[in-house]
Parts: structure tokens; C-alpha cells; sequence
């Protein structure tokens, strides 16, 4: 068995669904039979409540990691969904920068901690989802160092494509400096609303200067996916037939077939 492909869901706007796309497509594929682990590295903790977990645990999250004040196998939880792990937020997140300030190698923190057990504790898991916070935090470039991959949800408006072109100067930037290999895996579209003529317009455009790199599942706005968190659920299974359920699913069947590419 190969070691797992470690895949941030990155983009530094907020409300964009990259947490909503983290829960659902790492459950879609564990459902579908793959072993996946979710780490949520976003103070506000979403990912973790989604996943139906308590992000105010103060021994099993992401920030004692860090620290080091404890180690990975001591922080993994299981959800109520097969085949899907968590490692836990924690409010405490926020003050790491400053916590940190004088340490040289905090960006590479993460990265040798999971490349560390890779081989070993890590090694059962064919995905690990990174969901970063919406801003290019020490927590965001701590995430592009320790990535192999890189997914963006990219709402349908206005400013998308300056949005990601911004983006992608950042993760030029990394790749130059910290992480050489780091490559976006796909470009997904999210909160499109068919009846709104500029939805339509910007999935345009956005297809004909990203061309492949664009998944062709489209992620609806849908009022299922925002009830399906309040309930500690994904969309897939708080309701397994609205269109945003298909949508994931759709989704995650692009993935997979990228991975046997």
C-alpha cells in the first residue's frame, strides 16, 4: 500500500465552501470504500463540529500536536461515518503565530510531523484533508508545506478569477521556497446559482482559462448543504437526494478516477 496523499482544500477568501467540501467529499469517498482522515487546522473549528465532534476538546486537537505536547496517535478520532478519521480544531489555533514567532522551522511543523508516520500510523489512509482557514496565515503555508496536492472551491462571482490568481502567486511562492512538488489537483466550482445569468457566465470563464483543471462537477447552491453541519452531518447523509448530495457524490467519482490516472 502507497502512503497517503496529503491534499489541502485552500483558498484565502472566506465563505467560499471549502470546509463544506472537505467534510463532504472526504465522507463520499469513505463511503465509496476509501480510508480517509480529515485535519482541521481552521480555528473556528467547523470541520470538526460538521463531522458531528466537539472542536472545544482540550487533549485530542490539532493545536497539542503543534505544540508538541502530544503525539498524532493520541489525537485521531473516529466519526460516526466508516472509514473516516478526524483530527480535531481548537480555538487555541489562533494565537500559534505568535506562540511560535521564534521558531525558524514552524512552517515545516506539520509536514515532518505527518511524513513522520506515513509509513507507519498513516499508512491505513488513502487521503489526508487538510481544511485550512480562509486567510494566508503561518496555518495556511504550515498546510502547503506539508501537501502533496491542492484542491480550490471557487465561488461563481465576480472576482473569482482575480481571486485565484492571487492564489496562485502564493503557491508559486511556496513551491519556490518550501515546497518544490506542490501542484493544484483540481479547481471546483461551488455556490453556482443556475438562474443567475452571472453564475453562468463566470463558470464561462473560469472553464476557458482554467480548461482541465476545472472539475466538471459543479457544487449548487443548495439550501440542503448549509442545514446539513447545524446537524453534525454531511450533506450526503443528512439528505442523500438533493442536488447537493448528487453533487459531492458526482464529485467524488472525478476524484477517483484522476487518482487511477
Amino acid at each position: 500500500m502507497s502512503s497517503p496523499t496529503t491534499l489541502a482544500i485552500i483558498n484565502q477568501k472566506g465563505g467560499v465552501g471549502k470546509t463544506t467540501t472537505v467534510i463532504n467529499l472526504a465522507a463520499s469517498l469513505s463511503i465509496m470504500g476509501q480510508n480517509n482522515l480529515v485535519v482541521d487546522l481552521d480555528p473556528q473549528g467547523n470541520a470538526t463540529t460538521g463531522l458531528g465532534k466537539n472542536n472545544n476538546d482540550e487533549d485530542k486537537n490539532i493545536y497539542n500536536l503543534l505544540i508538541k505536547k502530544t503525539n498524532i496517535e493520541n489525537i485521531i478520532q473516529k466519526t460516526d461515518i466508516k472509514n473516516l478519521d478526524l483530527i480535531g480544531s481548537h480555538v487555541n489555533l489562533s494565537g500559534l503565530e505568535v506562540e511560535t514567532a521564534n521558531d525558524s522551522n514552524r512552517a515545516f511543523v506539520l509536514k515532518e510531523i505527518l511524513n513522520l508516520k506515513k509509513g507507519g500510523l498513516l499508512k491505513k489512509y488513502d487521503n489526508i484533508f487538510i481544511d485550512c482557514p480562509p486567510s494566508l496565515s503561518l496555518l495556511t503555508i504550515m498546510a502547503l508545506v506539508a501537501s502533496d496536492e491542492l484542491l480550490v472551491p471557487l465561488q461563481t462571482e465576480f472576482f473569482a478569477l482575480e481571486g485565484i490568481t492571487q492564489l496562485v502567486k502564493t503557491i508559486d511562492r511556496i513551491k519556490e521556497n518550501l515546497n518544490p512538488s506542490l501542484k493544484i489537483r483540481g479547481i471546483l466550482l461551488t455556490m453556482l446559482d443556475k438562474r443567475n445569468s452571472l453564475s453562468s457566465l463566470v463558470e464561462k470563464d473560469v472553464r476557458h482559462h482554467l480548461k482541465e483543471k476545472v472539475y466538471k462537477s459543479v457544487i449548487p447552491r443548495n439550501v440542503r448543504i448549509s442545514e446539513a453541519p447545524s446537524h453534525g452531518l454531511p450533506v450526503l447523509l443528512y439528505d442523500t437526494k438533493c442536488y447537493g448530495s448528487k453533487a459531492y457524490a458526482a464529485l467524488s467519482a472525478e476524484v477517483i478516477l484522476q487518482e487511477e490516472i
